[in-house]
């Protein structure tokens, strides 16, 4: 299987790195033995541990390898609902820069998110331009690129973020991006904290309590685990400002299929259960140590885990459903509670591009075609929302 180690200009030959696979694989005997390398944290995330998984998915370099073996095998990679593919654009020309994937339900609020982390990192764009959504063709998902961060719209639930999750790890992956954060950055329904209050989610689980996402594949039932990076929970956690007029905590994340029955609210268009049976749920989850409820995290973790991907699940709660269903806080109140884990998120990317020194790159982004004949078929392609 193809690596990404890079080609040497002189001899024209691929010089692979001491760990990658393709130099283990022309190894003799016993020394050809594939060994995971995926890095993955134990419970308290101190010290990398080895991965029992038999499938790889990182390359020794930190990119991302898809666990995949069919697109290596395509003529080129349609990542349909992105309008980008493989063979029409300049992947690595667009995107190989790219740190940090930050996620929000919709376009506008991802728009405010890349006009925002702009600021904050001192991205600047070339004279006579603007933020371009990559996305716009594909009527789906929109997409914004400044330096080294990505912000992209993930619509709501779990089939929604679960679709743009399956495009967005192939795209780093056609990018050879290395080592990057997803950041999902969104509202709940707070389980015992008043509205405004942010929640770092330390673990996802269902409406069931379980920490797994359940997928029916080939009309079986398939289990992945919703693991989220508890360090990156904790360092962002470590950079609340004792000064914010708002309440930063950590806690399990419930995350349901539905936001009237599935989350136990009393006003949908339909309710076979009581105020009493409500209650008597929402405080059990509560002693269980959830502390909000929403509708993407648990298939955000589980596919940035089963890619290998850190990431972190950062929200703002609307109410305490404790005390009622209806979000009734003004737009203008509901506007600036919204900001608040976005200053959190860009607290930490602004932070790591200051210890890394990579504040006010310009940075790639704009849209590089690589075969203009593809690139118009894929436009056409996503085009054909219908």
């Amino acid at each position: 299987m193809p690596c990404n180690c890079e080609m040497d200009a002189a001899s024209g030959c691929r010089e692979h790195n001491v760990a990658c696979e393709a130099k283990l694989d022309s190894l003799p005997g016993e020394l050809n033995e594939r060994r995971p390398h995926r890095r993955t944290y134990d419970a308290d995330e101190t010290e990398p541990v080895a991965d029992n998984e038999e499938y790889i998915v990182r390359y020794p370099d930190g990119t991302v390898r898809l666990r995949n073996p069919n697109i290596e095998l395509m003529d080129q990679d349609i990542l349909y609902h992105l309008a980008l593919g493989s063979g029409s654009h300049d992947l690595v020309e667009m995107f190989g820069d790219v740190k940090f994937v930050c996620m929000g339900g919709t376009p506008k609020r991802m728009e405010q998110f890349a006009y925002t982390i702009m600021a904050e990192i001192g991205h600047k764009l070339p004279c006579g331009t603007t933020l371009q959504d990559i996305s716009q063709f594909s009527y789906r998902y929109s997409m914004y690129k400044v330096g080294p961060v990505l912000s992209i719209s993930h619509g709501m639930g779990i089939p929604s973020v679960g679709i743009l999750l399956h495009e967005v790890i192939k795209l780093m992956y056609h990018a050879r991006v290395r080592d990057p954060v997803f950041f999902r950055i969104g509202t709940c329904g707070g389980i015992g904290y008043e509205g405004g209050t942010v929640v770092i989610s330390e673990e996802a689980v269902d409406g069931a309590l379980k920490n797994v996402l359940e997928v029916t594949v080939l009309g079986k039932s398939v289990q992945r685990p919703a693991k989220l990076d508890r360090r990156l929970a904790r360092e962002l956690k470590g950079l609340a400002d004792p000064e914010d007029p708002y309440d930063t905590v950590t806690g399990k994340t419930m995350c349901t299929y539905d936001f009237y029955e599935g989350q136990g609210r009393l006003d949908g268009a339909f309710c076979d259960f009581t105020e009493a049976d409500k209650m008597e749920y929402l405080e059990g989850i509560h002693k269980a140590g959830v502390v909000n409820i929403e509708m993407e995290s648990l298939a955000f973790a589980a596919l940035t885990h089963h890619a290998g991907i850190k990431a972190a699940v950062v929200c703002v709660t609307l109410l305490d459903r404790l005390k009622g269903d209806q979000v009734l806080a003004p737009k203008e109140v509901l506007d600036e509670w919204q900001q608040r884990p976005t200053k959190l998120v860009c607290r930490y990317i602004k932070r790591y591009l200051q210890m890394k020194g990579r504040l006010s790159l310009d940075g790639h982004g704009s849209v590089a075609v690589k075969s203009p004949r593809r690139f118009k078929l894929v436009q056409q392609e996503s085009e054909n929302y219908d």
